[in-house]
């Protein structure tokens, strides 16, 4: 027997007592005249222990928002704001890359956003991301099972002052470091159904974009795939091969195995873009996500051992795709844009069915690597390796599996593949939404 709306939303209200500020964003320096599109911005306390909360900005579908999909969008590092997903990956925003000259950087409306056929909300997670914030150092010891705890949390809390977006197809989804996270919430929400403790979310699935799926497969593929693109030799290959006798080249056992691992990173990847092999090299802006640096067992020692993300970064060559990263910083810095987004004083921005898409030019978490943690999964093959296309010509290549899952490689694209390739990776998510072959 259906449950009407209204007795739904009465019934959740019970269950769930809400925590959520937030405002509506008419206006944003930097961008000419008023935003085309809904944009709310809040917070939704997530650690109560700890007086933690998380900021998100939510974007209404430029379509029908009343019917299209609700998204949740997870950002990686694992600590990088959910703004770089809003300005350089899914969301209607982006940075002119002009010289910066100490004036506020400005935005333009892009094309190619996730919000023509979504609802979307990015979420700064975990706390100690972007601008959400903890009022005592022991909230941001956060590790994933915490993290996509509260990231449920937040997603039931923001739809307990949201229903009218209960009933929509909802999607969990994120990239790089999130490809851990987001699946752990999508369980937990087919778990809290399950255990009839709140109305049933229309969960349709989730989507992981070159996701990091574990230290010894992400590791391993990185030097098959930096082989397979002409980066070392096969001698070099064969030498690392033998040293480390397969064992898994995260935790090198041997001195010999060490050392050849040691000129891989050193001698090769010290000099290319490993976000993406083929584009200009920029040391300002090497990969170096915020898990490498910085334990997550110690909040006290996040927050010493990054006081860096605090200070202005360094500006790369103009022709750095990372150049607009560094406007990113001084735009969501400045206190008229902090005012305009109703962003608490006592924070200071940083940035660092399911489906999986992957830019094929990745050497930080390479296709390569996706695929073998697929074949581990032991699932039928219900479509074989074929091509798909947006404007006639080979956009990537796509296989589907028995237990509905779509996987998909965009051609030319790096680790965040829509920043790279945005025309066709919204074709690709329209279509797959929508139950279409890609």
């Amino acid at each position: 027997m259906e449950i009407p709306l209204l007795i739904v939303s009465l019934i959740f209200l019970c269950f769930f007592s809400s925590a959520l500020s937030s405002s509506v964003v008419t206006y944003l320096p930097g961008f000419q005249g008023p935003l085309p599109f809904y944009l709310e911005t809040g917070y939704v306390e997530v650690d109560q222990d700890h007086g933690g909360e998380f900021f998100y900005y939510f974007i209404e579908s430029e379509n029908n928002p009343a019917e299209d999909p609700l998204l949740l969008w997870l950002t990686g590092g694992p600590r990088c704001s959910a703004f770089s997903g809003l300005v350089f990956e899914i969301g209607p925003l982006k940075f002119v890359a002009a010289e910066y000259n100490g004036s506020l950087p400005s935005l333009v409306y892009h094309p190619y956003s996730w919000t023509k056929i979504a609802n979307v909300i990015f979420l700064d997670s975990p706390l100690g991301s972007g601008f959400s914030y903890s009022r005592k150092y022991e909230g941001y010891d956060a590790n994933d099972t915490i993290w996509s705890e509260q990231a449920y949390k937040f997603l039931i809390q923001w739809l307990v002052e949201h229903p009218q977006f209960i009933s929509n197809p909802l999607y969990i989804a994120g990239d790089s470091y999130a490809g851990k996270i987001v699946p752990m919430v999508a369980k937990r929400i087919l778990d809290g159904i399950d255990e009839g403790k709140e109305p049933l979310l229309n969960l349709q699935g989730y989507i992981i974009g070159n996701p990091a799926t574990g230290g010894k497969v992400d590791k391993n593929s990185k030097i098959s795939y930096a082989h397979s693109m002409g980066i070392i030799s096969d001698d070099f290959f064969e030498m690392i091969q033998k040293s480390c006798s397969g064992q898994a080249y995260e935790n090198p056992t041997t001195s010999q195995c060490q050392m050849y691992l040691n000129s891989f990173t050193n001698s090769f990847l010290s000099e290319i873009n490993e976000a993406h092999i083929l584009e200009m090299y920029c040391p300002e802006c090497r990969w170096k996500p915020l898990s490498s640096r910085a334990s997550t067992t110690s909040g006290k020692r996040i927050l010493k051992e990054n006081q860096n993300i605090l200070h202005p970064p360094l500006f790369p060559d103009q022709n750095c795709r990372c150049y607009v990263y560094a406007l990113a910083y001084y735009w969501a810095n400045n206190d008229i844009v902090r005012t305009a987004l109703n962003v608490k004083k006592t924070t200071i921005w940083s940035l660092q069915g399911f489906f999986i898409p992957s830019g094929d030019h990745d050497l930080v978490v390479p296709f390569s690597g996706t695929k073998q943690w697929i074949k581990s999964l032991n699932s039928s093959i219900m479509e074989g390796w074929r091509s798909w296309h947006v404007g006639g010509q080979v956009a990537g290549y796509t296989m589907t599996y028995s237990n509905n899952l779509t996987f998909a490689t965009v051609k030319g694209a790096g680790h965040t593949a829509p920043e790279y390739q945005p025309q066709e990776c919204l074709a690709m998510i329209m279509r797959w939404i929508s139950g279409e072959l890609l």
